[in-house]
């Protein structure tokens, strides 16, 4: 499997490994160390696996790698009566988010917020967040990118007008975060909480 590395990584991989080399050149070694374990730290976090994505009809794939922390009825302002799944990204996981459906990107809203850790229940409404709105052929989806207490940054590549395949990347948080699935209410849902998932690979749920 091939694994690449996500561009906003770079300067946190380069950076730190450029003065462990030069501290390791001037014979400091044990000052070189702690420099060369965070550029080999931000390595890991910041690696974006090519995946297999499925082609499963009606398919709803997970937006991101972690743990499902909540399966709740919610009422969406673009989805309308809906579901959501929620996802915890720890420190080790992947942190790329994909697309979970093919469609158009009909708009992004970002939202200012605190930094709450992002598996307490209240981080989906009060932490910093952005929001994704995509129409499907059949449906519409929202996936909402939340920081948590390490995240304080989150990067959404696309815009209004641009359009998804369905397993595509389109973003990342950086460091442990969350992010939402939001489906249409009647969605046969495939995850329950605490399931371990793929982004990009995992199905949540089959519209219908």
């Amino acid at each position: 499997m091939k694994v690449s590395v996500a561009r906003e990584g770079w300067p946190f991989i380069t950076v730190p490994a450029f003065l462990a080399v030069g501290l390791l050149l001037g014979g400091r070694r044990a000052l070189a160390l702690p420099f060369a374990a965070a550029a080999l730290a931000s390595l890991g976090f910041f690696r974006d696996p090519d995946r297999d994505v499925p082609s499963v009809p009606g398919g709803v794939l997970s937006p991101a790698d972690g743990r499902v922390l909540s399966v709740e009825t919610i009422e969406d302002r673009f989805v309308g009566p809906a579901l959501r799944v929620g996802i915890f990204l720890s420190p080790l996981d992947v942190h790329v988010n994909r697309s979970p459906i093919a469609g158009l990107v009909v708009g992004t809203v970002y939202s200012r917020g605190r930094f709450l850790a992002a598996y307490r229940s209240e981080a989906e409404g009060a932490n910093e967040r952005c929001a994704l709105h995509l129409q499907g052929e059949t449906a519409r989806v929202t996936v909402v990118q939340i920081a948590g207490v390490l995240a304080r940054r989150i990067v959404c590549r696309v815009g209004p007008g641009d359009k998804l395949a369905a397993g595509e990347r389109f973003g990342m948080i950086r460091f442990g975060s969350r992010t939402d699935c939001v489906m249409p209410r009647g969605t046969d849902v495939r995850v329950r909480v605490g399931d371990r998932v793929t982004g990009g690979v995992t199905v949540l749920g089959l519209l219908t």
